[in-house]
C-alpha cells in the first residue's frame, strides 16, 4: 500500500518542480499563443501502454475502493501516541541504511545526522517509539536509498514501471534490496518487514489526501505523476540538472534586445 500512490507523495515534496507543458511564442510586439498540450512521448517509459492500464487500475479502483479507506480507518481509529511511536519505531529502523548511503554520496554531515538520530531515538528514546533526536532539534533529513547513491554515481533510472498495485517504479530501485541487509532492517523477517510497509503506507496516504485536487485538475495525471516522480528520482540522487547553453544564450540576446 505504501508505493500505490507514490505518485502523490512525489506531488507533495517536489509539486514546485513540476509544471504544466505549455509553450508559447513571443515575437517582439506580438504574442501568439498555442495550444497547451501534454507531450506523451517519454524515452524512459518504453512500455507506456502497459503502465496507463495499471495506472487506470490503481487510480480508479485499488486506490479508492482499498487503499484510501483502508488509511483512513487506520489513522482516525488508532490512538495518536500508540500511531506516533509505532512511526517514530519504524522510521528509526531506516537510520543506519541512509547513514550508509549518505557516506557513500560524500554526504558525511548527513551521514552524522542520521548516526545521531539512531543511537539517540534507539537508547533513550526507547528503541525508537520516542523521537528524542526531533526534540534536541535534530530533525530527520530525507532518507537515501542504495539507489540513490547508484544514480549519484551516474547509473541512471532504467525504463519507469507502474506497476499494478503497487504504483510507479525505476529499474535503479531494485538496487534498493542492498538497504535490507544493514541492521536492524536485515534482523526483520518477510511478514515483519510486510508490515512496516504497510504501516509506513497508510501514514503517507492519508497525508497525500490534501493533494488530490492538484492531481486532479491535471489534464493527464498519468504524465504529470510520471514526469514529477521521475524528477524526484534525480532529486534524491543528487544529479544536478542539464543546463541547455544554448536556450540560456538565447534568452539573454533577448533580454539585451529588449535592453536597447
Amino acid at each position: 500500500m505504501k508505493r500505490i500512490w507514490t505518485s502523490c507523495c512525489i506531488l507533495l515534496f517536489v509539486s514546485a518542480c513540476s509544471q504544466t507543458p505549455e509553450q508559447t511564442e513571443e515575437e517582439l510586439g506580438t504574442t501568439q499563443q498555442v495550444d497547451t498540450e501534454y507531450d506523451e512521448s517519454h524515452t524512459g517509459d518504453p512500455l507506456e501502454g502497459f503502465n496507463r492500464v495499471m495506472w487506470g487500475l490503481n487510480y480508479d479502483y485499488l486506490d479508492p475502493y482499498l487503499v484510501r479507506p483502508v488509511s483512513i480507518g487506520y489513522v482516525e481509529y488508532t490512538p495518536t501516541p500508540i500511531r506516533y511511536g509505532i512511526a517514530n519505531f519504524l522510521a528509526n529502523l531506516d537510520e543506519p541504511s541512509s547513514m550508509i548511503n549518505n557516506l557513500l554520496m560524500g554526504n558525511g554531515n548527513m551521514a552524522m545526522v542520521h548516526f545521531n538520530r539512531f543511537w539517540l531515538n534507539t537508547t533513550l528514546g526507547l528503541v525508537g517509539l520516542i523521537d528524542i533526536a526531533s526534540a534536541a532539534d535534530i530533525q530527520k533529513p530525507d532518507s537515501k536509498s542504495f539507489g540513490d547513491a547508484l544514480g549519484h554515481y551516474g547509473v541512471g533510472n532504467g525504463p519507469y514501471f507502474m506497476l499494478p498495485g503497487y504504483g510507479p517504479w525505476t529499474l535503479r530501485e531494485a538496487g534498493d534490496f542492498v538497504d535490507g541487509l544493514y541492521m536492524p532492517l536485515s534482523y526483520l523477517n518477510f511478514w515483519q518487514g510486510l508490515g512496516k510497509w504497510g504501516l509506513e503506507g497508510m501514514e503517507s496516504r492519508v497525508q497525500l489526501i490534501s493533494q488530490e485536487p492538484m492531481l486532479e485538475a491535471s489534464p493527464d495525471p498519468y504524465v504529470l505523476t510520471r514526469d514529477v516522480y521521475l524528477q524526484r528520482q534525480d532529486f534524491k540522487a543528487e544529479i544536478e540538472p542539464e543546463i541547455d547553453l544554448d536556450a540560456e544564450d538565447d534568452i539573454d540576446d533577448y533580454l539585451d534586445e529588449i535592453d536597447e
